[in-house]
């Protein structure tokens, strides 16, 4: 089942033609109504798609540096909704939306849920958080749009999750992947077995997670877990979604314009070259953006996907570009170390990467957590059991072999790494 045929299955030529003419529009809208694009942009022409190219970039600190309202297209008063980010790393970003706007966002983000297989009347346990952060009502929004039926558990207070799981059955569950996990590693404790739950699917977003995750996720709630893609100062999620064909995130992007670039040179990159997401919004009038630098790194492809739908697709996120750690002139995405992490069947999903630079040469250690049935044969992770040794030098060489750097690795007692309810914290930096 399609959401909305017309738009995820038009031909390449419709598409093209209709995101020219969205694209001409949206610049004329932003360099009409806000100054910051009237001097970034002045009189620039666009009359071919190849000619974004040309444009400048939009990056989040110009987002900070117009806090709160300075990039707004429309009277405050024309505004229906407003987030904002956590302004964990300096003053939020703050994004509006329009009642037309608001619209979109619902349109885009049932599409990404019925891709994933969701239907009329199923039963959505959402533990996303509400508030701020778009997740939770970004969810919601548009699952009573398709007319499911939405638990709204938000995020935290993982007992009430496991709760309602096993009492309501819902058909899908919705959060970040580490909270997923921390769920999942509860009701094995409670005794719950995975298709006791009646899962028909997970939809899963908000933080770049690997393959080895998912098929612990999967494992753990007994359903297919599928990839959800966005961020708020574009729409919220819903900007892209895995089908059921689970081959690349369908981007919505009769309403974002993807292009990949290169990270440090700015230029653009070939289809199936790995760079980073920049988004251009086609359809959003609150605050329209144009060339904005995501910082995710992934690759695009427009080769046509067997579920039927048109749309480019972007592969599941690499990590942040700006998270990308340079320890002794190695470049290293902590998902390069979750990969090899995940593929030891001895060791749970729960692991800390501690990168101590107070020395010449950076220290780089990773701790994680032995899974149950390690501990059920040797009943110890003191470094000089030989078990133990064993494992951490299986480890590391894994860790050598993904990374091509030498790391220390420790086994730490089970629930010594911190569980998130959110989005998880998995490197530590000591300067």
């Amino acid at each position: 089942m399609i959401w909305n045929p017309r738009a995820e299955a038009q031909s390449p030529t419709d598409r093209a033609a209709l995101q020219l003419t969205r694209l001409q529009e949206t610049i004329a809208w932003a360099v009409g109504r806000i100054p910051f694009y009237w001097e970034r942009l002045g009189a620039a022409r666009v009359d071919r798609l190849d000619d974004l190219a040309r444009l400048p970039f939009t990056l989040k600190s110009d987002l900070r540096e117009h806090y709160p309202f300075g990039l707004f297209a429309v009277p405050r008063e024309e505004i229906v909704r407003i987030h904002a980010s956590s302004g964990t790393k300096g003053k939020p970003t703050v994004v509006g939306y329009t009642a037309s706007d608001m619209d979109t966002w619902r349109e885009v983000m049932a599409r990404t849920i019925v891709a994933a297989g969701g239907r009329r009347g199923d039963l959505l346990q959402n533990a996303f958080g509400y508030g701020l952060f778009t997740g939770g009502l970004g969810f919601h929004q548009a699952a009573e749009l398709i007319g499911m039926t939405v638990v709204p558990a938000s995020s935290g207070n993982t007992a009430r999750q496991c709760l309602l799981l096993r009492d309501f059955k819902p058909a899908a569950l919705c959060a970040t992947p580490s909270f997923a996990l921390h769920i999942a590693e509860i009701l094995a404790e409670q005794g719950s077995k995975p298709e006791q739950l009646g899962l028909r699917y997970g939809m899963f977003g908000a933080e770049p997670w690997t393959d080895g995750v998912r098929r612990a996720l999967e494992a753990g709630l007994g359903c297919p877990a599928y990839d959800i893609y966005g961020l708020s100062e574009i729409i919220g999620p819903g900007v892209s979604g895995e089908c059921e064909a689970r081959e690349g995130l369908h981007i919505a992007d009769d309403h974002f314009l993807p292009e990949i670039i290169d990270p440090r040179s700015g230029e653009p990159l070939g289809a199936g070259q790995q760079g980073e997401l920049v988004l251009t919004t086609l359809t959003k009038r609150a605050m329209p953006l144009i060339r904005y630098r995501t910082g995710d790194v992934t690759t695009l492809t427009t080769t046509p996907c067997r579920c039927g739908r048109t749309s480019a697709r972007m592969a599941r996120l690499v990590g942040r570009a700006d998270d990308m750690l340079i320890i002794k002139g190695v470049n290293v995405y902590p998902s390069e170390v979750e990969g090899a992490l995940l593929g030891v069947a001895d060791l749970v999903p729960q692991y800390l990467l501690v990168v101590d630079r107070t020395a010449a040469l950076a220290r780089v250690e990773i701790q994680v957590e032995p899974a149950a049935a390690f501990l059920e044969r040797c009943a110890s992770v003191a470094p000089d059991h030989p078990a133990v040794g064993k494992l951490r030098s299986e480890v590391a060489a894994r860790l050598k072999a993904a990374l091509g750097l030498s790391v220390e690795v420790t086994l730490v007692s089970p629930r010594t790494i911190p569980r998130s309810e959110g989005k998880a914290v998995r490197v530590v930096e000591r300067t």
